[in-house]
């Protein structure tokens, strides 16, 4: 099989423990593009958070794209042009915020590039350094989120929250759900995640979906694993996923994804 497209999620797949792209990893992705092989990233990053590293593989010299907030955006890496975004009304999210505060979580959403939540949590920590973001935290969620957004994240515990995921799936199933991170329970607008935006893209290119590759680590990777014609887990795979992919490599921090481009593409 020719794969036309390599998309790889970003936290605890693509990148190392610190946040980076190894040098091995780059090398062949950069290969990979000289063969005219997409290279798309998929994350439940905010755009904002995925450009550095999008430009750091050149995929604004190629002609590719980003699929951020967990496919609740798509946008073109060399100009920023946004073909998809699909949102939560703010009823939604006074909604989410509402049964954060019943649940006892800590809820965040996404205005103008900064972080929005009324608390401070060690996870909202997190998230600032994964994404430089800035915190705004400020002193009535609902009154201050008076527009859409496209998703909101309940941050716990990761014991507890798998709890609150299993609850949350009953009471909103109209909703997007999905884990990022142990301790990140993501809601989106319904009908969105990484193999929608993915099919939108992969269409809009006239690539097949046997002719993709899709590489994860997370449960909010699960839907593009199955969609795409190879489905790949790195070694540091959520444990009760694993049998859930075409093909187990070695970890994020190991270059998994090297692995798969020398062997799927490059060879």
């Amino acid at each position: 099989m020719q794969y036309k497209m390599i998309v790889l999620d970003m936290d605890d797949t693509l990148l190392t423990d610190d946040h980076k792209i190894s040098d091995l990893n780059k090398k062949v992705l950069l290969e990979a593009q000289e063969k005219g092989v997409y290279v798309v990233l998929a994350s439940g990053r905010p755009t904002s958070a995925m450009t550095a590293y999008a430009k750091e593989l050149e995929l604004d010299k190629n002609d590719s794209y980003i699929i951020s907030f967990n496919g609740a955006v798509i946008s073109r890496a060399k100009d920023d042009l946004v073909l998809f975004e699909q949102k939560l009304t703010v009823e939604q999210i006074h909604a989410l915020y509402d049964y954060s505060v019943k649940m006892k979580t800590d809820i965040i959403t996404y205005l103008d590039d900064e972080i929005i939540s009324q608390t401070d949590s060690e996870y909202i920590e997190v998230e600032k350094e994964i994404t430089g973001m800035v915190h705004h935290k400020v002193s009535d969620f609902k009154s201050y989120v008076d527009r859409p957004a496209v998703k909101c994240i309940l941050l716990e515990k990761p014991e507890y929250l798998k709890t609150v995921e299993s609850d949350l799936l009953a009471a909103m199933p109209h909703l997007s759900i999905s884990m990022s991170k142990p301790f990140f329970l993501e809601a989106a607008q319904q009908g969105i995640d990484k193999a929608a935006s993915l099919k939108f893209l992969a269409d809009k290119l006239g690539i097949h979906q046997s002719e993709i590759i899709a590489v994860g680590n997370a449960g909010n990777d699960l839907t593009m694993i199955e969609y795409a014609g190879l489905g790949v887990w790195v070694d540091n795979v959520t444990p009760e996923l694993r049998d859930k992919a075409d093909l187990i490599v070695s970890s994020n921090n190991d270059d998994g994804v090297a692995e798969v481009v020398q062997k799927y593409i490059l060879n």
